[in-house]
């Protein structure tokens, strides 16, 4: 999955932060599915959990402030689907330092991080960019 500028919502640290999640998901699905070794593919891993437990912190709340900026009426609803998914991914990650060969949760997480990257910003994040565009203030 690429970027594609239909994606935008018209917040620019928003936007930017979105390519910056393409990139990495992708780099990281192109690793998980590579012919590598899981000793080879492990520090690749490791580091996506790592910037996607921290990243995805910072671009939630950037987010959530641009909706409270806005007055998004369906903040609320919005951010506990960031928390959840927030929550997705502690327990990926913890399950991954338990078990740090396990494929098949790898092969999982990269799944669902795809599969949520891609209905979240071309469905749930392009109701933000309605509503700004309608209301900018």
């Amino acid at each position: 999955m690429i970027w594609k500028e239909k994606y935008r919502i018209g917040v620019e640290l928003i936007d930017r932060q979105h390519r910056e999640l393409f990139e990495r998901v992708n780099g990281f699905i192109k690793v998980v599915r590579s012919g590598q070794s899981m000793e080879e593919k492990l520090e690749e891993i490791e580091k996506t959990f790592s910037f996607m437990g921290e990243y995805v912190v910072v671009h939630f709340e950037s987010e959530e402030a641009v909706q409270r900026k806005y007055e998004f009426p369906e903040y609320e609803r919005h951010k506990k689907i960031h928390d959840d998914f927030r929550n997705d991914v502690k327990k990926f990650k913890s399950k991954f330092e338990n078990d740090k060969y396990n494929e098949e949760l790898v092969q999982e997480f990269s799944g669902r991080l795809l599969t949520w990257l891609i209905n979240h910003v071309t469905g749930e994040d392009q109701k933000i960019s309605e509503y700004v565009k309608r209301g900018e203030k």
